[in-house]
């Protein structure tokens, strides 16, 4: 086992049917009692790190939103010189042009998330203009998005209220773990999972993101079906948590000022396809669209999931808990030179952090991350496994949770060789 501080070797949990990641079972060998209060954590952190500053948050700004227009720029010279957008040759051209643009224009996509949680700037007209802005040109209903994205930190991990990644309960020959079960029976185990983690990534990166916007999927069940271009819910609140509504009281009309951003993307596309054709949206727009989609996707699921990280009822859930379940992973390792976790503002190696205190700004959040680690080593998660090593492993593996003690965790039993 790693160095779990003064939990070494209490063994806390059966840890039999659970895969293991590279943290070793660390993420369930804690008891309530060990953890901190939010007050300690707060104290453990420089109070620098919480101080937003204008100008550096408008230069890291200025970098994503420059770049991004030199890869659109690219994209229309090629265009116009003669690379066609409704030709299957020209294909992998776009799909390069959507890959490289999507995944630098997910900086701005972290930045408009920035001034959601209020870390962008102190002025918050400014905040407010930057972040409705850039959010609704990417078709995120920026307030409505802001109070869900907040009752996610609130609920991180719950099995009940969590807002994105709720696990299902587990239940032999039913739902997700009949349909794995079902796949390995088909093509046998290796097989099985590999075609099983295939669909969960399809179903996810590509698939899962409007899904969320549009019906709450993977959202907790307690809020009923939710859609954040929807004042109500579509579906009944559970009658055990009443005033748990996702947009209650002012934030109904908060929903209705995030739908004239996105009515008003949808008609600037709707009038651009019309003047150039659709075939040009989709090859300039649409692309880059799906690949940040799967960046936000990739970064949600892996920094709040992997086969040995539990979940919690209402119960036993509280924030500190659900903030030192989230994971930093290895974002600066994705290419030899750390470009994406720099372009992306270091959203996925910095996460713990900002899950503590999401109003400390990105270019302080390492400081802050130093802090927590040296303070708390036995409770501060890290997950070395290479990015896209990992997300296959919580493809295959992470499908039904079961009850163990005062946790929930992913049931793997039989296939835990196989992550």
């Amino acid at each position: 086992l790693p160095d779990l501080g003064t939990t070494v070797a209490k063994e806390v949990i059966d840890t039999s049917g659970v895969a293991k990641s590279s943290m070793r079972f660390k993420p369930l060998m804690n008891e309530a009692a060990d953890f901190p209060t939010a007050g300690e954590v707060r104290a453990a952190i420089p109070k620098e790190a919480f101080e937003p500053d204008t100008l550096k948050s408008l230069g890291y700004l200025s970098v994503s939103v420059v770049l991004t227009s030199i890869c659109v720029w690219a994209g229309v010279a090629a265009m116009n010189a003669g690379v066609p957008t409704d030709s299957l040759f020209a294909t992998p051209f776009w799909a390069l042009y959507a890959v490289v643009t999507g995944t630098v224009g997910m900086g701005n996509w972290v930045l408009a998330h920035e001034c959601g949680h209020g870390a962008f700037s102190k002025n918050r007209q400014l905040q407010t203009a930057v972040g409705y802005t850039i959010h609704s040109l990417l078709l995120v209903p920026y307030f409505s998005w802001q109070r869900s994205h907040a009752v996610h930190h609130q609920f991180t991990n719950h099995m009940e209220l969590g807002e994105t990644h709720v696990p299902e309960i587990a239940i032999k020959g039913e739902g997700s773990m009949k349909a794995r079960d079902s796949f390995v029976e088909m093509f046998g185990v290796e097989n099985g999972l590999n075609a099983w983690g295939g669909l969960q990534a399809f179903l996810h990166l590509v698939i899962g993101w409007p899904a969320y916007l549009l019906i709450g999927a993977t959202g907790g069940p307690a809020r009923g079906m939710t859609n954040h271009l929807l004042p109500d819910p579509m579906t009944p609140v559970d009658p055990k948590f009443p005033n748990k509504e996702l947009f209650p009281g002012k934030w109904k009309q908060k929903v209705v000022e995030s739908d004239i951003g996105i009515a008003a993307t949808v008609a600037a596309l709707l009038a651009w396809g019309a003047c150039n054709g659709f075939d040009q949206v989709l090859a300039l727009y649409g692309g880059p669209y799906l690949v940040i989609n799967a960046w936000l996707v990739l970064y949600t699921w892996l920094q709040h999931t992997d086969v040995d990280v539990p979940h919690f009822t209402d119960e036993e859930h509280n924030f500190v808990k659900g903030a030192l379940h989230t994971i930093d992973r290895p974002y600066d390792k994705l290419d030899p030179w750390g470009a994406i976790d720099f372009l992306h503002h270091k959203i996925g190696s910095t996460h713990v952090a900002h899950h503590f205190d999401s109003s400390i700004p990105h270019y302080k959040a390492q400081l802050a991350t130093d802090a927590i680690k040296e303070k708390f080593p036995q409770l501060y998660l890290y997950e070395d496994t290479p990015i896209f090593k990992a997300l296959w492993r919580v493809c295959k593996g992470c499908t039904g949770v079961k009850k163990v003690g005062d946790k929930y965790v992913w049931d793997n039993e039989g296939y835990e060789a196989n992550m």
